[in-house]
């Protein structure tokens, strides 16, 4: 491990299949995910091995669809130490739901990944970061289902998702029915653009040196933790390919997924990492010891507030 830095970063997994990604979801319909051959289990306990070798410990967002149908990936994931969260339970981008429906598949999910777990669900992230200016209103539902931490909201433009001016630190989001902690994927500026740097297919996309770059910037330049985020289907090149989406969406999917698993060992022994939630909460005890007097520790967010 990099010892440059001691702060501890977000590791977290998106848990989902390969024919599940929304790009994909025009030619895919939901109706259709058991026809496919689910390599989502294979595909995360390969990532278990990784993290259990490399002494490392996350995030697991896990789509309910997938808890449901193969319970047994929860409590492994459980058993091996890792923190539990929910990603939603059909993977709907949430600008396309109305609350109502939002709210009811947010239940489900929580409900499924609970009652599996043993674990109280708090933490969440959207279906393609899908929480954007006109779907803030999903961050009220979450705090009145009892979610303390959401990580959806990305600094970035993009064609999906994205706000780009929204605040890229540990921050709280204000809300009609009280606040929650927003760990927002993680963005390198240059200039007045933010450079998505958090991992999926950007991580794919760069080559190593630069991404680990970046994120040492985040750590030793910002003085703030990073969010990683990852899907274990990204570490399998031999997925069976699929004729839907793009050619653009194609080559995104696809782009790399060779090398994958080797950039991630080097992320993870380069850098110190926890669960989302132990990384939020070490940000907000060093603020409250800030301002109690102490000497200012890395990695301080002033914490501030957002209007919903």
């Amino acid at each position: 491990m990099d010892t440059t830095s001691a702060l501890r970063n977000a590791l977290t997994i998106d848990v989902e299949d390969y024919f599940q990604v929304s790009a994909f979801e025009r030619e895919i319909d939901r109706s259709q995910w058991d026809s496919f051959e689910s390599r989502a289990v294979s595909n995360t306990m390969r990532l278990l091995e990784i993290f259990a070798e490399e002494n490392v410990k996350g995030t697991f967002y896990v789509l309910g669809w997938v808890a449901e149908k193969y319970p047994q990936l929860v409590r492994e994931i459980a058993a091996a130490g890792h923190e539990l969260a929910s990603h939603s339970y059909w993977h709907r981008l949430v600008y396309e739901q109305s609350p109502r429906q939002f709210r009811e598949d947010l239940k489900r999910s929580k409900d499924i990944l609970e009652n599996l777990s043993n674990q109280a669900i708090t933490s969440f992230r959207a279906a393609s970061f899908s929480i954007t200016e006109r779907s803030l209103w999903a961050l009220e539902i979450l705090v009145e289902e009892g979610f303390t931490l959401d990580s959806s909201i990305f600094p970035v433009y993009h064609d999906r998702y994205g706000i780009p001016d929204a605040n890229p630190e540990i921050h709280q989001q204000l809300t009609p029915s009280g606040s929650i902690d927003e760990f927002p994927p993680s963005v390198y500026p240059i200039g007045k653009w933010n450079l998505p740097i958090s991992g999926g297919g950007y991580f794919r996309l760069y080559p190593l040196p630069w991404s680990l770059y970046c994120l040492k910037q985040v750590n030793q330049v910002h003085q703030r933790p990073f969010v990683f985020y990852l899907h274990p289907w990204e570490i399998d090149p031999e997925q069976p390919k699929l004729n839907a989406g793009s050619k653009l969406s194609r080559w995104r999917h696809c782009v790399n997924l060779h090398s994958t698993e080797r950039k991630l060992r080097s992320l993870v022994q380069t850098f110190s990492f926890a669960p989302i939630s132990e990384v939020v909460q070490q940000v907000k005890d060093d603020h409250l010891n800030c301002k109690a007097g102490a000497s200012q520790k890395p990695g301080v967010s002033p914490l501030p507030a957002s209007l919903s």
